[in-house]
């Protein structure tokens, strides 16, 4: 009885000083602040190689990201956010286009007819040519040319261009928004995964020392040979978790390292700042920044604008348009400002003609009414489409709003689990080395602990993407 009593005496010193030295090593369960990347971080049982030699030359310190880091190196890579801002670069341009087309343009036209004269005797060069609408056998044409149309279609056209433009740079900023939620995902995702990575590690530490001191018990005739069997079970299926969170810690840090980097590196680490959450703005703030600042509602009030724009220009087709033309140079015989005719009398080519021309439409076989039903259709369209967009930005918003609301109320909760979890396990394991408690208590405690900790990591995370999906609606706070 007495080797009894020592042994479960030098049991709890041992399994006392072993949970001290976990604290020590991670107080309150939390990771540092910086993430490894995974060839950094080696699962127990493994050591780095000792073998001497030199560096690699190619070798070099892994590169540090934050959040913000991570968000302007993928907006340099993401497709669907380039290809929203080459959009919108597009629907400028043609802005552009469309303004130049209202002001007038300037030509310089060169040209030189030949015509077969009538080979009569006594003709000259500025008469009796075979086609009686040149002015002669050799005419030279070197004009400037100012033109300008005005119609009722191009004033209507650049009404839809400028709404075109505007919906593009929503759409993009959408684009930058969603990117923004995906890049916090994937960079919080592989921050959770190390957490989740470490919280298997501490619990494998905490199963094989459950383990040792089974069998020490079991050696001193305190316990049943079925203790040892639970402990090893619960060691086992400790080995094969952590070999999971590896598996999807390495999974998430190449997820994010294709989002970032352009060259495929994988030699980074992460900056943990989880545990500084940022505060929630009140429901009234945040629906008044929704009204102003949303840029899917913006983008289909300008859809909206565009079809009536085209609805106009389409019904301009109706109206008449003017053309104006001004030319000065000259047009003449020889090539030259000055000349003189064969009587010798000096002649002034340079000059100037002015003209104007009014287009009437009268028939095109219902091709312009054809053109109006087109554009009253898409006006129908974006009109439902704005109808849709304001629903589902009312509905979004209180969702969104609410599930930031519930995980950062939950955050606290999540904490207190994980620190009574963590002294449910000390406390188990005390009662069990004094023999007021179970194995499968043991087990069950060391279970909770992991499942909590868990818990505590997801909540922090989902907090996080619940203020990136409520900004796509807002902006940033």
């Amino acid at each position: 009885m007495k080797n009894h009593r020592i042994l479960r005496f030098l049991a709890a010193l041992i399994l006392t000083l072993a949970g001290r030295a976990t604290l020590w090593a991670n107080p309150g369960g939390q990771q540092a602040s910086v993430s490894m990347s995974p060839s950094q971080a080696a699962a127990p049982g493994q050591a780095a190689s000792a073998t001497p030699g030199p560096q690699s030359s190619s070798a070099q310190a892994p590169v540090v990201l934050t959040l913000k880091d991570a968000l302007e190196r993928a907006r340099n890579l993401d497709p669907a956010y380039r290809s929203a801002l080459a959009d919108a670069g597009i629907a400028h341009e043609d802005h552009v286009q469309a303004r130049a087309s209202l002001l007038p343009g300037v030509v310089y036209n060169n040209q030189y007819i030949y015509t077969q004269g009538l080979g009569i005797p006594g003709t000259t060069l500025t008469s009796d040519t075979r086609f009686i609408a040149n002015n002669g056998v050799h005419e030279y044409l070197s004009q400037g040319n100012a033109h300008e149309v005005l119609s009722a279609g191009q004033f209507a056209d650049f009404s839809r261009t400028a709404a075109v433009a505007a919906a593009a740079r929503a759409k993009a900023e959408i684009a930058a928004r969603g990117l923004l939620a995906t890049v916090v995902k994937t960079y919080y995702g592989e921050i959770i995964a190390r957490r989740k990575y470490a919280n298997a590690q501490l619990a494998g530490e905490e199963a094989r020392r459950f383990l040792d001191l089974s069998q020490k018990l079991e050696r001193g005739g305190e316990v049943a040979h079925s203790d040892v069997i639970k402990a090893q079970l619960q060691t086992n299926d400790s080995t094969r978790a952590l070999r999971e969170a590896q598996l999807e810690m390495d999974r998430s840090h190449i997820e994010l390292a294709v989002m970032v980097f352009p060259n495929f590196n994988q030699n980074f680490s992460t900056v943990d700042d989880l545990r500084l959450p940022p505060p929630l703005p009140p429901i009234d703030e945040v629906e008044q920044q929704a009204k102003t600042r949303n840029p899917d509602l913006y983008a289909a009030m300008q859809a909206v604008r565009a079809a009536n724009g085209e609805l106009r220009a389409s019904r301009s087709a109706y109206l008449p348009s003017l053309a104006l033309d001004y030319f000065y140079g000259i047009d003449a015989n020889r090539f030259a400002v000055n000349t003189r005719t064969p009587e010798g009398q000096l002649l002034h080519n340079l000059g100037y003609e002015a003209s104007a021309t009014l287009n009437i439409p009268i028939w095109n076989w219902g091709a312009t009414h054809s053109k109006v039903k087109q554009s009253l259709i898409r006006r129908q369209l974006a009109e439902v489409q704005l109808s849709a967009a304001q629903r589902k930005l009312l509905a979004d918003l209180k969702t969104l709003y609410a599930e930031a609301e519930a995980a950062k109320v939950q955050l606290d909760v999540l904490a207190q689990s994980a620190d009574l979890a963590a002294e449910s396990v000390r406390l188990t394991n005390l009662r069990y080395q004094a023999g007021e408690a179970t194995a499968l208590e043991v087990v069950d405690a060391q279970n909770a602990v992991l499942l909590a900790r868990n818990n505590y990591d997801d909540g922090e995370s989902r907090y996080r993407l619940a203020l990136a999906a409520l900004q796509t609606l807002t902006g940033v706070f």
